[in-house]
């Protein structure tokens, strides 16, 4: 069991890596927090697969997602021209 969740930790890892989009980063971001949070859950660490599953699979991706937002609509906003 605990062969497999390093396996999946490693392939979404690799699909973090790999992924050129932001929005499916933070969406590998998630699933390797969920991940995270099962190998830990396997190797009997519960406070640390809690903390992993709050701020790994939670918090940060949300934080993320947010600040993509963020830019996402700066740029929809017209240019201001110089009076120069």
């Amino acid at each position: 069991m605990i062969w497999l969740l390093l396996l999946l930790t490693a392939a979404a890892g690799a699909g973090i890596v790999f992924s050129r989009d932001p929005r499916r980063q933070v969406l590998a971001i998630a699933a390797n927090g969920l991940v995270l949070t099962l190998l830990f859950v396997v190797l009997q660490a519960p406070d640390v697969a809690f903390s992993e599953l709050a701020v790994g699979t939670v918090a940060l991706p949300l934080l993320f997602l947010v600040a993509l937002s963020s830019i996402r609509t700066d740029r929809k906003a017209p240019p201001e021209k110089d009076a120069s």
